[in-house]
This record gives C-alpha cells, sequence and structure tokens, in this order.
C-alpha cells in the first residue's frame, strides 16, 4: 500500500510537520526524582530519526501533588526547565517537533490524576497537601503496585477552590515555553482531573464547577484558555469520550451532550488539534459483570464539531487507516502509541512496508527504584534495516 496522504506535510498550529504519523503521549517512568535524564534525551532521538512527525512528551507533572508514578517526570522548577530543554534542543537538532503533555495525574501539559492518586505514593506524601478530587467520590478498581499491599483509590478530599489548580497548569505551560516545546497538548482524557471534572459521576459538585453541563466544562476550558495565553495556537487536547478506563463514563446521551459542548467551546479558542482517543476494549473495565465504556464512535460523533483545529485519531489505528481516513479528508493525522514503544523507526517501517515485528518487552514497560538496566525495554529496540 502507498501512503501518499499520511506522509504528506501538514501544518498544525504555527508548526509545519513533516508527515501525519504523531507519536502519542506515553508513561515510560524513567525520570529520576521527576527530572528528565540523558536516557529519556535518547529515546526522544530515535523517535525523530524514526521519521515521527510530531511527539508528545509522556504525561509531565504540573505539580508534585496528585501523581502515582515515583518516576514520573514534572515540570514546575528551573531543574525541571533546564532537563526538558536539553531533551527539547536535541529533538529539534534532528528536526523533531515536541509537544509537551500536562496533566494532573500526568503532565502531558499539564497532568494531574486528580483523585486517581494515593496519599502514601511516595510524591503524593512529598507534596504534603491531601488527594484531592472535584468531589469526595473514590474511583472503584486501581492497584497502585508501587506501595506495600498493593492498595486501591482512596476518597478524596474535595478541591475547594479548581482556579488553583488552573494556575499550577499555566505555570507548567511557561516552563515549558522556557524549555523551548514546540506547544502543549492538555490531557483530559482517561480518567484524569479534566475528565473527573466533565463526567457526572465523578463530579457532584453544586458550585460553578458542576452540575450543568456547561458547569462540568467549565474547569477543563479554563486550563485550555490559560494555555492558549502562553502559547497562542499551539495548544491541543486529548479527549476520551468512550470513558471506561479509571471509573469514569456517562450514558450515551450524556455523554454525546457533555463531550459536543466541551469540543465545540474548545474550538472556538482555535486549537492546534484534537486528539480523539476512540473506544479500545483494552481501556474498559468491568464492575459488577458490567462494562464502565460508553461505546460509540468518536470520530462520527465529534468530527464535525471540529472546525479550527486539525483531527487526530488515537487507540489502535494503523498506517493503513490513517492513510484511508486521511484520503477520505475525515481525519488530519494518526496518533500511535504502543506500536512506537516497541519500533523507534515506526513511521519509517510504515512509509517502507517493513513488519512491525519487534515483540514487546512487557516487564520493562514501566521501570521502578528497584530496576536495574532503564535501558532495558526503552532504547534497546532495533530499528529495520533499509
Amino acid at each position: 500500500m502507498t501512503f501518499k496522504s499520511l506522509f504528506t506535510p501538514i501544518q498544525i498550529g504555527s508548526i509545519i510537520l513533516k508527515n501525519r504519523v504523531t507519536m502519542a503521549a506515553l508513561t515510560r517512568n524513567r525520570a529520576v526524582e521527576t527530572y528528565p535524564t540523558e536516557l529519556m534525551k535518547e529515546y526522544y532521538v530515535q523517535r525523530v530519526n524514526g521519521g515521527a512527525g510530531l511527539i508528545v512528551t509522556e504525561g509531565i507533572l504540573v505539580t508534585r501533588q496528585g501523581t502515582e508514578w515515583p518516576n514520573a517526570p514534572g515540570l514546575w522548577d528551573t531543574k525541571h526547565v533546564a532537563g526538558w530543554k536539553d531533551i527539547v534542543d536535541a529533538v529539534h537538532e534532528v528536526g523533531g517537533k515536541l509537544y509537551a503533555q500536562v496533566c494532573l495525574l500526568w503532565l502531558i501539559i499539564p497532568l494531574n490524576f486528580g483523585r486517581l492518586s494515593h496519599p502514601d505514593a511516595e510524591q503524593q506524601k512529598l507534596a504534603g497537601v491531601p488527594v484531592y478530587g472535584p468531589s469526595a467520590i473514590s474511583a472503584r478498581g486501581g492497584k497502585f503496585r508501587t506501595i506495600p499491599g498493593a492498595p486501591g483509590y482512596v476518597t478524596p478530599t474535595a478541591i475547594d477552590d479548581p482556579w488553583t489548580i488552573i494556575k499550577q497548569f499555566k505555570h507548567a505551560a511557561v516552563n515549558a515555553k522556557e524549555a523551548g516545546f514546540d506547544g502543549v497538548e492538555l490531557h483530559g482524557a482517561n480518567g484524569y482531573i479534566v475528565t473527573q471534572f466533565l463526567d457526572n459521576t465523578s463530579n457532584l459538585r453544586t458550585d460553578q464547577w458542576g452540575g450543568s453541563i456547561e458547569n462540568r466544562s467549565r474547569f477543563g476550558l479554563e486550563v485550555l484558555k490559560a494555555l492558549v495565553e502562553v502559547f497562542g495556537e499551539n495548544v491541543s487536547v486529548k479527549l476520551s469520550p468512550c470513558g471506561g478506563y479509571n471509573d469514569v463514563g456517562m450514558p450515551l446521551q450524556e455523554t454525546l451532550d457533555t463531550y459536543s459542548y466541551f469540543i465545540s467551546e474548545a474550538d472556538k479558542l482555535k486549537l492546534s488539534y484534537f486528539n480523539l482517543v476512540r473506544y479500545a476494549p483494552s481501556f474498559d473495565v468491568e464492575f459488577d459483570g458490567v462494562p464502565r465504556a460508553t461505546k460509540h464512535d468518536v470520530l462520527e460523533s465529534y468530527g464535525h464539531l471540529i472546525k479550527n483545529g486539525k483531527k487526530l485519531l488515537n487507540a489502535g489505528v494503523t498506517g493503513e487507516e490513517g492513510e484511508e481516513l486521511i484520503s477520505a479528508s475525515k481525519l488530519d493525522a494518526v496518533s500511535i502509541g504502543f506500536n512506537w514503544i516497541t519500533h523507534p523507526d515506526l513511521a519509517k517501517r510504515i512509509e517502507h512496508g517493513k513488519p512491525l515485528d519487534n515483540a514487546p518487552d512487557i516487564p520493562h514497560l514501566q521501570t521502578n527504584k528497584t530496576s536495574g538496566d532503564w535501558a532495558t525495554g526503552y532504547t534497546d529496540y532495533p530499528a529495520a534495516t533499509y
């Protein structure tokens, strides 16, 4: 199969990408005490050399508070800025483009886990504050493998003033700008803090941040506005309307109404792109035998609402599928995750028809303090012969 559309340049915000094969954010847990490392730089440069049109970093923490991952990177102090600048400069030197993903629970710019944290997690204890969420509602399930006994989620303390969290996201964006990132992607997916506000099963607030669709959308929209103040048009958002993962998900009509409103309002901010995560069985969970996700076609349901930004699709998208969707003008680019872990030259393999034949090293997808060689399962996957 030829990939004429997939390997056509595209403008995302103010930057030009050499192709439409983007690398999704992938938490790999190789930071040391939240600081980026030389090994992380090698990892990203490998994938730029492998043809990635755009790389979105692993989720970057906007604050120490609200993380379960002991080796996730942060972006709240000057040492973080310096570490990320070293990586960004190296990526730019080999012709790459790099967006930071910020979040709470992770910084895919910004990252915050919200209620998906645990008071005994290392970074949470160092933060010296409670586990927060939109409402005092615990997510079901969860297993903190880095904590003795592998406990599940706890009931969070309701956030008193969400503006405090919004300011943390903006501070991280300012730092990302100083580090030289090309843009930022707000992690609004997978049941983390933005989703927790959007979803009426995790947000039972009765103030301006809860209740109606407009109020539940307010937090995510205000975060996006804060990011736009820093990065202008080079701001994007990742959304997973089907829910399921991390115990979120609403009935179909409520889901359609909520995400249609949110996407329509966010599009008015002239974001660079929307990364829509479609339904994936691996991200669905069951409670009492009932699947948690609300299965529907996210591209068909929301794609027509995106008028100013580009449309990306994530979750098991192949090069062949991406080529067909882009050729049919239903999509602008593809967002691929897992296959970039195992194939540092993924885009080149797709373009040249090479098989994706590297077996995943599952035990080393993540790492922790007891791991030995952190390069194993990270930077040691071979490229194909061309």
